[in-house]
């Protein structure tokens, strides 16, 4: 009798074990906590797939504004030496050696002097065709003022179509809802967190980033003027001391000094 009770025994236990391991896995399966959301899920990828759109817009608006924020400076459109250098050429009267210097110098000022200089006429002494010369500078600043803001109008660009795509990823987020609640039957919130979020994030991210755009459009677009119109000044000082030169005995006869007896 005993050897056959430690046999049954036996049989029992092993099936007892295999059993335990069968449902052990599930047990813990059942038992363990949902896997959490890392700050990445919930603000971006929860966004689906529109949000690769806005990522696009948002790196294409940091690489136009690090681009025009590094074109956009003063060393690049009316440097104080070059300036310098040409108001002592015009003074002495010096035109030629005042272009030759400017077709030099590849900033704003020395080719709009390079390109705009070459019309004074020495034949009109009383203002050395100055009207010829700013025509010129005219026609320089508007050619060169479209190419540059070419690159700012990009920016504008980014900052119109961030919200636009915000909204496209708010309606495919709608309809998910819709179709969610029309599969379902009801409005339960756990089925319609995903279709809301993807309507909220997107919305989020276009704005987040059509805002500073429009903020650094006008920034820059501001600091393109005020280059232009400080190039633009400097060239009219140049003009200017040259036709001072030129015209000084007659700029002096005009001035009274003291009285005629």
């Amino acid at each position: 009798m005993i050897p056959h009770f430690s046999r049954r025994s036996g049989q029992a236990f092993i099936a007892s074990l295999m059993t335990l391991a069968l449902t052990t896995p599930a047990m813990f399966a059942q038992g363990a906590a949902p896997k959490t959301k890392t700050m990445l899920d919930v603000w971006v990828i929860d966004g689906g797939p529109t949000m690769l759109f806005i990522g696009a817009a948002i790196i294409a608006f940091i690489a136009l504004a690090v681009y025009n924020f590094m074109a956009l400076t003063k060393a690049k459109y009316c440097p104080d030496d070059l300036k310098a250098a040409l108001m002592d050429h015009m003074i002495n009267c010096r035109v030629r050696s005042a272009i030759e210097l400017a077709a030099s110098h590849p900033s704003y000022l020395g080719r709009m002097v390079a390109y705009a200089f070459p019309n004074i006429d020495a034949t009109r002494s009383e203002d050395l065709g100055r009207d010829q010369v700013e025509d010129a500078m005219a026609d320089f600043t508007v050619n060169e003022n479209r190419k540059t803001m070419t690159w700012i109008n990009y920016i504008s660009v980014c900052a119109q179509a961030s919200p636009m795509l915000g909204l496209l990823g708010t309606v495919l987020g709608m309809v998910s809802a819709f179709g969610t609640l029309q599969v379902s039957g009801g409005a339960d919130p756990s089925q319609l967190a995903g279709d809301i979020s993807v309507a909220l994030l997107t919305t989020l991210w276009g704005l987040i980033n059509a805002i500073p755009c429009i903020i650094v459009f006008y920034i820059l677009k501001n600091r393109l003027s005020n280059l232009v119109a400080d190039s633009v000044h400097a060239c009219e000082e140049l003009l200017n001391a040259a036709i001072a030169t030129v015209n000084a005995d007659t700029l002096y006869a005009k001035i009274p000094e003291g009285i005629a007896e």
